[in-house]
């Protein structure tokens, strides 16, 4: 699936876990972090391609994508394509959230976790219907894909990803959106109290 794509879906699914949570309220920097981090977690596991967005916008960041790409994380759609990836950048990331604890007070670093974990998942999902397939159970090199069959599977980029699953991720957001809103403008009332 393509960044934009990545992005909606890693946003859907903090929006699922936001409806299905019984959450009062968190604070503004809570709340602009976990958006944050939730789109970073929804693209990171293409770090792995040399073209990723990420290694575009760096000086040299084009000749230190190949080097990450090939010699540290196994080509696209390896390591960072896995559960065994998922674990691993959680666990940086968790290290990184403690270390920096002191310096940003007032936030829920669990929230901001989580959010971060369920944009890696998102993209791990949404790769699982792509022609493609990930390598879920790394070390076992077998690539797995829904449905089983490739034919059926969806080709990055083309006519299917844009004028069938962005539309219904979107009309699925406008419904969970629509269907609580009230809830939604409690939890903002709330958040911008505090």
């Amino acid at each position: 699936m393509t960044g934009r794509t990545h992005d909606l879906a890693a946003f859907s699914g903090l929006l699922i876990a936001f409806m299905s949570s019984n959450l009062a309220s968190v604070s503004l920097v809570t709340l602009f972090l976990s958006l944050l981090f939730n789109q970073v977690g929804g693209i990171l596991p293409d770090i792995d391609q040399p073209t990723a967005p990420f290694w575009r916008n760096l000086p040299i960041g084009h000749f230190i994508g190949k080097i990450v790409d090939k010699v540290l994380l196994g080509g696209h759609r390896f390591l960072t394509h896995s559960l065994l990836g998922v674990m691993f950048f959680g666990l940086l990331f968790y290290a990184i959230l403690l270390f920096i604890k002191s310096i940003i007070g007032g936030v829920d670093l669990n929230i901001i976790f989580f959010s971060f974990i369920i944009g890696l998942l998102s993209h791990l999902l949404l790769d699982s219907f792509t022609k493609e397939g990930i390598p879920l159970l790394l070390p076992v090199t077998k690539k797995f894909g829904f449905p089983t069959n490739k034919r059926f599977r969806i080709t990055t980029g083309k006519f299917v990803e844009h004028l069938v699953v962005v539309p219904i991720i979107i009309i699925l957001d406008i419904v969970m959106i629509y269907s609580d809103h009230s809830t939604i403008i409690n939890f903002f009332r709330h958040s911008l109290i505090r």
